[in-house]
């Protein structure tokens, strides 16, 4: 069955951004579980989980003195066996397989925290449609994500001619792409916010390095402050179900 697609003006393809201000990441998402029972996704932070560890900025460690109950889901194997030797509650799975996140057979929790990990997927609408299956009625889900118009980037293209990015990214979204993509698959977007991600620690950069991604950062923060909280390289949506099945 074919589907009429529309024609579509210059118009149209402004979109007034939501007003919002830059928030501190992790500050911000450990409130927002915080007396919660949430289910944690893309929690073991591969690739940089030892570092946060050392560093005490894990936020699955946060989250858990703040929920009143936790469960981490993740498709790092080493990261899920090494957060079960530690006592915490994980399992691993393909998040973007509906049917596997149903078999788990988890009770649907209050928030839902996707962070950091929709980026890393080859198939982010089956993954945000996955998401339903752990979200209580009138729970939340949370997505944290890169924003590919983030301040960065721009400067790094033209300053460097080069690309930030994560080694495992596949794909990047913009406040637009984003809550479109999650209105697709039946949710609906009730908030946003953007943040100023963490610098990583790296034993190879300079200090002319470490200066100029400290300034941008700094860039970032005060036009935040002016009203220009979208230059932030990193966006956070909060959404509710559209509807709920069998209701």
């Amino acid at each position: 069955m074919s589907t009429e697609i529309p024609e579509y003006g210059q118009d149209e393809m402004a979109h007034p951004l939501p007003k919002t201000a830059i928030v501190d990441r992790v500050e911000w998402l450990v409130e927002r579980c915080r007396g919660k029972r949430v289910i944690h996704v893309g929690f073991a932070d591969a690739g940089f989980r030892e570092q946060q560890s050392r560093a005490g900025s894990w936020l699955h460690g946060h989250i858990d003195e703040v929920a009143t109950s936790l469960v981490g889901l993740d498709f790092d194997g080493p990261g899920v066996d090494a957060a079960v030797e530690a006592g915490y509650e994980a399992h691993l799975v393909d998040c973007t397989d509906r049917e596997a996140v149903a078999a788990l057979g988890l009770e649907p929790a209050d928030v839902v925290l996707a962070g950091e990990v929709i980026e890393h997927l080859g198939a982010p609408g089956p993954f945000l449609a996955a998401m339903a299956e752990l979200t209580a009625p009138g729970g939340t889900l949370i997505v944290t994500t890169p924003n590919a118009y983030g301040l960065v980037n721009v400067v790094a293209n033209i300053t460097r001619r080069i690309e930030v990015n994560h080694p495992d990214h596949v794909v990047m979204f913009t406040w637009r792409t984003l809550t479109q993509l999650m209105q697709r698959e039946g949710w609906k977007p009730a908030d946003v916010a953007t943040y100023v991600p963490s610098v990583r620690e790296r034993g190879d950069r300079s200090r002319l390095e470490i200066a100029a991604v400290k300034l941008v950062a700094g860039t970032e923060r005060l036009l935040g402050r002016l009203g220009r909280p979208y230059s932030a390289d990193g966006l956070i949506v909060t959404a509710h179900r559209a509807h709920v099945a069998g209701v």
